[in-house]
């Protein structure tokens, strides 16, 4: 392949889109690969296009070396399908929904894991069938609410989406080890460090889950890893380690204090240590924060307080994973209008059971812990409030914030904590899509066997973003090879004969397999070349410049930076060596 810079369709640019938040996303618009069309909506360029490509041909390659097969269904799906398996409602506004003209409903699929249940059974009914793995890479659509950070997080994107079908759970679980290994396999392919953590399932369903996280500051995702023993997880997937329950009779008589002007954790620490002689820190508090969860679909609101330790705050995306389907809302002004039971500011776990308030805890509130909370009175709190004596929770919940030197849910020793971003998801599915579709095999006795499925996600068109936001320097992008549009980069600096140089060795190392970039434009000083050679991020430069009359050109590695003058009659071989 070889692609001449005098007719390719490419505009580079020099400064950064006014709206790009992140490395990924000002290099890929400058370097013209991306272009924005709306909100989360791009469109690929040439070179953009050679970059989705050679990351789509790496996941193909190895999902066909595990045994996959490749299907491709359509973006545009009837209700039915979802409706069947709760998700119509349970996707929220994040589904892309519309009519057409005889009013019948339609959406543009985010996954396909209803249509790959349905196709398999409509194909396949004997046990001897079994295994089998679909996958296909497609362009599915989420109607994010703050699409962001270009194409990291989209409204449309290309991703894999793969899978397995199985007997039993045996078989799932030796399914979703074989897409692990897969994942592995491809990810190191296109050079990106990645961390594989521990999930939730959100609204896929399922059991098992882990995801693939490429370690950035710029990541949306946050998890946690414990060095001792390797523990990794995503955020909203960490388990807090609960303490043993406490004998509730050594507990002292409860108490309520006076505490005016004491809304907050702060003042009311302060204040009962300074006026009432304690000595209690954040922690002993017990917080209590009242949301609001609505459920897809549904008009039902129902009122929720959650309790954690003062000295933590809620995590939302906690919350919000650990009460999927259901979408929490901070209680407003005007709800707690409504609850005249609700003391804003002093609201305490006593009264709950009485007022019909669903009451969930953090696992750290174990039976005879006694903490300082709210006493459901203006001005005043209650001390030696005891976990099953004056309150009986209805639950735990993980909603409290994680933080760095926690302690491992696996070890005990200490937890850190980065960001990432999501480049794989993979989950053992079970049999709830199966059920819906009424997927079975009819086994050797003659009785159905209902099958057990996984679900396998790669972000494709992410992955792009990620090897970019891992991959670049001070002067622009440092591609991978394997992923990069072109091999080499040839620059021919323009006077004399060194554009005829640069292209008769183009054609040469074309003619032998290589991908080549070269740069033949006249009329564009060395100057414009060099800075477009390291926005465009070939992995290696060959720059035919001033050095010609002595019969040398020079050598560039674009990833180490190192610069080498060689022989003019040598260097198609010294490519050929570093691209081999």
């Amino acid at each position: 392949m070889l692609l001449r810079m005098s007719s390719l369709f490419l505009r580079t640019l020099r400064d950064d889109p006014a709206d790009a938040e992140v490395p990924s996303h000002k290099l890929l618009v400058r370097a013209g690969y991306v272009r924005r069309v709306a909100p989360g909506i791009y469109s690929w360029l040439p070179l953009g296009m050679h970059v989705l490509k050679n990351v789509e041909s790496v996941v193909r390659d190895e999902m066909n070396k595990m045994g996959g097969q490749e299907v491709l269904f359509p973006a545009l799906l009837p209700r039915e399908y979802y409706e069947a398996t709760g998700r119509w409602t349970e996707y929220g506004d994040t589904l892309f929904r519309l009519k057409d003209r005889k009013g019948a409903d339609y959406l543009l699929g985010p996954t396909h894991e209803e249509l790959f249940a349905d196709m398999v059974k409509g194909e396949y009914a004997s046990y001897k069938d079994y295994p089998v793995t679909l996958y296909q890479i497609q362009t599915k659509y989420r109607d994010e609410a703050r699409p962001r950070a270009g194409i990291l997080r989209g409204r449309e994107f290309l991703m894999k989406d793969s899978y397995s079908f199985d007997l039993d759970d045996d078989g799932l679980k030796r399914s979703y080890e074989q897409h692990r290994e897969a994942y592995i396999k491809l990810f190191d392919r296109l050079g990106i460090q990645y961390k594989i953590v521990f999930a939730t399932s959100g609204a896929m369903g399922g059991s098992a889950s882990e995801e693939f996280l490429a370690p950035t500051p710029t990541g949306e995702d946050t998890f946690v890893a414990c060095h001792s023993c390797g523990y990794a997880a995503n955020a909203e997937a960490v388990t807090t380690p609960a303490p043993a329950a406490r004998p509730v009779a050594e507990a002292g008589a409860q108490q309520v204090l006076d505490t005016p002007g004491t809304p907050t954790i702060e003042t009311l620490v302060d204040h009962v240590n300074t006026v009432h002689g304690l000595s209690i820190t954040a922690a002993d508090t017990l917080k209590n924060v009242v949301v609001k969860v609505t459920t897809p679909g549904s008009d039902k609101v129902e009122t929720l307080i959650v309790g954690i330790p003062g000295d933590r705050e809620v995590d939302f995306k906690r919350l919000e994973a650990a009460l999927a389907p259901g979408e929490p809302a901070i209680f407003e002004f005007e709800d707690f209008a409504k609850h005249p039971g609700l003391v804003r500011g002093y609201i305490g776990p006593q009264v709950l059971k009485d007022l019909g308030i669903r009451y969930l805890v953090d696992p750290r509130v174990v039976t005879g812990t006694a903490w300082v909370t709210g006493a459901n009175e203006p001005g005043k709190h209650a001390v030696n409030v005891v976990a099953g004596r004056d309150f009986t929770p209805d639950g735990t919940i993980e909603a409290a914030e994680v933080r760095a030197g926690d302690a491992c849910p696996r070890c005990g020793g200490e937890l850190s904590i980065d960001r990432g971003i999501e480049i794989g998801h993979i989950f053992q599915l079970g049999r709830k899509y199966a059920d819906a579709a009424g997927l079975d095999a009819l086994g050797p006795d003659g009785k159905p066997i209902r099958i057990t499925m996984g679900s396998y996600g790669v972000g494709v068109s992410r992955a792009v973003a990620v090897i970019a936001e891992q991959a670049h320097d001070q002067l622009g992008l440092v591609w991978p090879r394997e992923v990069a549009p072109a091999d080499v980069h040839i620059v021919g600096t323009g006077k004399e004969n060194q554009i005829e140089v640069a292209l008769r060795l183009a054609e040469e190392l074309t003619a032998k397999g290589l991908r080549v970039l070269v740069d033949d434009r006249a009329g564009v000083s060395p100057g414009v070349k060099f800075k477009d050679a390291e926005l465009l991020g070939m992995p290696t430069i060959l720059v035919i410049g001033r050095g010609l009359s002595s019969g040398v050109v020079e050598l560039r590695d674009r990833v180490s930076g190192t610069k080498e003058e060689i022989p003019l009659d040598e260097a198609g071989a010294r490519i050929l060596a570093a691209c081999s």
